[in-house]
């Protein structure tokens, strides 16, 4: 077990930081909070809760007696995540911008901030674990609350002075011990969606930062039969918001993204859930991300390519510059630009970005 020290938690104002706070206190750590703004822009809008957390964490650093410090990683967010996942978007690709929030902010600038202050750990509220003496990455034990999938990315070497105190709990473990403590928080309704975006319809939000620009559906035989508003609204896959509705003498069944053209910026659709065009079993990454270094660079373990997705066993190659995954069964609607990661049992290696399909 590690020894006791001074820990600068990230207090987001939600209940599974509240009961990190907390369960680090009764460990005997000394613990401070740190109140991370990392998005501006419309900071004070229906969609945005930053003022309400900030008030949450405040209250909650006062119940337990912390002290909370606040920083604004928002330019750094924007240059490094916001502006690249823009990037992606203009592809035609589906980037994850909550995996590189925890690469290159939380595991990165509050990592770095927190060591030049003098901390000998930071704290998050994930549900993962960690074994500080082998620097590995664990699946957290709520199998349904599992963020190991958004960590993989973490650099092995900080993994000694990171703590994860929910990794061994459940969320209703921790909802819990939230009411038990009276914790504000205990009730307070879980984030979910992309942290700039909220709870506001994605092509609402991203019509702020890129134009639409629509061109033509097409089905498998090559037959036009609609138009899209712009390639970043939609992803493989996708059913809704096609617009696309019943033809005259054709099957009356959804229609489903099963390519996307980013040169003649056309969209490619196909009718049934797992039509053969939306499956494959075979892909390559690039931009790899190893925890740690690999015993053997050839070998079956399991991947997941979305982030609630049961873990599907293969065979892995990595490479310096990707990493090749071959499923034993097809996988459906593997989007370029989201990640798969991979995994020896509970232990996650790390992951990649999806180039391309097979």
């Amino acid at each position: 077990m590690k020894h006791k020290g001074k820990v600068l938690l990230g207090l987001s104002g939600g209940v599974d930081s509240s009961v990190s706070a907390l369960l680090l206190k009764e460990q005997g750590y000394q613990v401070d909070a740190l109140f991370m703004r990392n998005w501006e822009d419309d900071d004070g809008s229906p969609y945005c809760s930053i003022r309400e957390d900030f008030l949450d964490a405040a209250f909650i650093s006062n119940q337990l007696k912390i002290n909370l410090q606040e920083i604004n990683f928002s330019k750094q967010y924007k240059s490094k995540v916001f502006n690249y996942f823009l990037e992606e978007l203009k592809k035609g690709r589906t980037p994850n911008p909550d995996i590189l929030c925890n690469k290159d902010i939380k595991f990165d600038a509050f990592f770095n901030y927190a060591m030049k202050k003098g901390y000998d750990f930071i704290s998050t509220g994930h549900y993962v674990r960690n074994d500080p003496e082998h620097n590995i990455l664990m699946k957290g034990v709520d199998k349904n609350k599992d963020q190991s999938y958004f960590l993989h990315s973490i650099k092995g070497k900080i993994l000694d002075r990171v703590l994860f105190p929910l990794g061994s709990l459940t969320k209703k473990k921790v909802r819990k011990i939230a009411k038990e403590n009276r914790l504000i928080t205990s009730l307070k309704k879980d984030s979910t969606g992309i942290c700039f975006i909220g709870e506001r319809p994605f092509p609402d939000f991203i019509r702020n930062y890129i134009q639409e620009d629509p061109g033509d559906i097409y089905n498998e035989k090559g037959e036009k039969i609609g138009q899209h508003r712009g390639l970043h609204f939609y992803t493989l896959g996708q059913r809704q918001g096609l617009g696309v509705g019943g033809i005259k003498g054709k099957e009356n069944s959804p229609w489903y993204v099963a390519k996307k053209n980013v040169l003649k910026n056309s969209i490619h659709v196909v009718q049934g859930n797992c039509h053969p065009n939306l499956m494959s079993r075979k892909l390559t990454t690039s931009n790899v991300f190893l925890i740690n270094s690999l015993k053997e660079n050839n070998f079956t373990g399991t991947a997941k390519v979305r982030y609630r997705q049961e873990d599907q066993r293969c065979k892995i190659k990595v490479t310096k510059e990707n990493m090749e995954i071959e499923f034993y069964t097809l996988q459906r609607a593997v989007t370029p630009g989201q990640s798969v990661v991979i995994y020896q049992g509970e232990t996650c290696l790390g992951g990649g970005e999806i180039l391309k399909m097979h």
